[in-house]
């Protein structure tokens, strides 16, 4: 149902025309390799693996694409995290349909785009980088595993719906509560939840 919106949204401007959609990781591979296009309008929240390894293969690959996070997740949480991993542009769904539009555009001219929210959050960020939270240290596949451990995922679990193995997911927890200065899941999801990352 929101991919629908947004495609119908995007569909109301003359100047914009829709190339493929898709839900899931391995479509969206799939559409990319058939079909050219110039800006990706990509969710964070995808089935299996999530958008920012889409981010990642794209900037490995050098790709053209433009991408546009389009997210249920706050700017706080997530718009500086996927400006940094080569995302050209971050919305939350929340936000009004006509800057889609306007995102969408800008992004195919060349230039980001930025509400004034997380224009504010890259203000703040370069006055005082060293007040940023802990989490914002982590890797991609760091931040997946505290996310999932959160919402009470086991370890293998984990490691089954991002395709590792389990041996991998436990050293990404290790890792997790060394950088967090934490003990525990427990503690894992209590930061996760005052940080408002589940």
């Amino acid at each position: 149902m929101v991919r629908r919106g947004i495609r119908d949204t995007l569909a109301e401007a003359v100047d914009i025309q829709i190339a493929g959609e898709s839900g899931s990781y391995a479509e969206v591979r799939e559409v990319l390799r058939a079909t050219p296009c110039d800006v990706l309008v990509l969710d964070l929240n995808l089935p299996g693996r999530g958008g920012m390894d889409v981010l990642a293969s794209l900037r490995e690959a050098e790709s053209p694409i433009r991408v546009l996070i389009v997210s249920m997740f706050a700017e706080d949480q997530y718009a500086i995290r996927c400006l940094r991993a080569g995302a050209h542009g971050y919305l939350n769904k929340a936000g009004d349909p006509a800057d889609l539009i306007h995102a969408v555009r800008a992004i195919a001219q060349g230039r980001k785009f930025v509400t004034p929210a997380v224009s504010e959050l890259l203000v703040d960020s370069l006055a005082s980088p060293g007040t940023e939270a802990l989490h914002t240290t982590l890797s991609e596949r760091e931040m997946q595993t505290l996310v999932k451990i959160a919402s009470g995922k086991k370890l293998s679990d984990i490691a089954e719906e991002l395709m590792l193995s389990p041996k991998t997911v436990s050293v990404y927890r290790s890792r997790l509560l060394d950088k967090l200065h934490l003990t525990n899941n427990a503690e894992l999801t209590v930061y996760a939840i005052r940080n408002e990352l589940v």
